[in-house]
């Protein structure tokens, strides 16, 4: 079991992370002042994989736990959804005192993290995310928010959680193609900041993709703790935070263009080769280096080719980024594995060029 502290002064907070960490859910509360009532947020499969069997432990433990399900999915990540689960948290006369328990993946993480932030404007959060992508990068950093019409992500705060709990045991009922979308997270981490976890990852790719327990924790804990020290360095997103998007310009606009139809994870994955071809153009980043990106990314069962897509598209979605500076797009570009810098100095022609336009 691993142990991250991220240091936002008196909003700091602890990420906790190993096999078992669920059943340490009660203990764990208490240890940062929590008794009495709860509230737990999740999907019916999740309720029913790890729901009912954490009430029962925290139940065990003391506390009174009411549980809230929405449906299972992007598009019910909306202010229509955060409405209702409002209207329950009053019939249920929730409290200001009152935790939420985040139980999911990145959907339920924003969408209970939002309701958190603004429910009585402000109640505690605690996220518990059950995908890999939650565990290395939605979980923390306190990004919440909702979809409304075409808008993604664009209405929302940053609201930190009081404690972010991950067990890396329930990793393991994820679909293959659900774990291959968290590894785009962590590739993309080891690429921004660190080349030792780059190396680990290419050296240990079989067991990871594999959940060995040792491999997966070690990858988990180094992820976060990357993106626990850039959130430290710039909670809302002014600058420093800015390189966690390595990957997102055009992986977002892939998203965007297909209605969705491409997973994050995916997208980013192609969105990462993107912005390495584009870096390599440009001549900062070099063709090995490029190949490396390449090569994990395909071992992890990722893409690496952007399917048959309008690149005026794609860039036309980019101009609507809500990372758009002054109207001009703005791209993480890599230097070399584990450093990344930012830059709005590039051509949308080239960008076009590399897209297959």
């Amino acid at each position: 079991m691993k142990d991250i502290k991220v240091d936002l002064a008196d909003r700091s907070y602890r990420v906790i992370i190993g096999a078992g960490v669920l059943k340490e859910t009660g203990t764990s509360l208490k240890e940062i002042g929590f008794g009495g009532r709860l509230v737990v947020i999740t999907n019916p499969v999740v309720r029913e994989l790890y729901g009912d069997g954490l009430k029962k432990s925290l139940v065990a433990e003391g506390f009174e736990v009411d549980i809230l399900t929405v449906p299972d999915g992007e598009e019910y990540k909306s202010l229509d959804v955060a409405g209702g689960l409002y209207n329950e948290l009053t019939a249920i006369y929730t409290e200001r005192a009152t935790p939420i328990l985040a139980l999911g993946g990145g959907v339920i993480g924003d969408l209970a993290g939002f309701v958190a932030a603004t429910y009585l404007r402000g109640v505690p959060l605690i996220q518990m995310p059950t995908t890999l992508l939650a565990q290395v990068d939605s979980s923390i950093g306190g990004k919440v928010a909702v979809n409304h019409g075409q808008l993604k992500n664009k209405i929302g705060a940053f609201y930190q959680p009081w404690l972010v709990l991950s067990d890396t045991s329930v990793l393991k009922t994820l679909p293959p193609s659900e774990f291959a979308n968290g590894m785009a997270e962590v590739i993309k981490s080891a690429v921004i900041r660190d080349k030792e976890l780059f190396a680990f990852v290419e050296a240990n790719i079989d067991k990871i993709m594999a959940q060995d327990e040792a491999a997966l924790e070690e990858v988990i804990f180094r992820s976060a703790a990357i993106k626990a020290r850039v959130v430290e360095q710039d909670e809302i997103d002014l600058g420093l935070r800015n390189i966690l998007n390595f990957g997102h310009t055009v992986g977002h606009a892939i998203e965007t263009v297909s209605d969705f139809g491409v997973g994050h994870g995916q997208a980013v994955a192609m969105g990462m080769v993107a912005a390495g071809e584009i870096a390599r153009r440009k001549g900062v980043f070099e063709e090995e280096e490029l190949l490396r990106l390449k090569g994990v990314i395909k071992a992890a069962g990722l893409p690496v080719e952007i399917p048959e897509m309008d690149a005026r598209k794609l860039i036309e979605a980019m101009q609507h980024d809500k990372k758009i500076i002054g109207g001009r797009v703005r791209f993480v570009l890599s230097r070399a594995i584990g450093d990344v810098f930012i830059t709005d100095e590039v051509d949308l022609s080239l960008v076009k060029e590399v897209l297959g336009g």
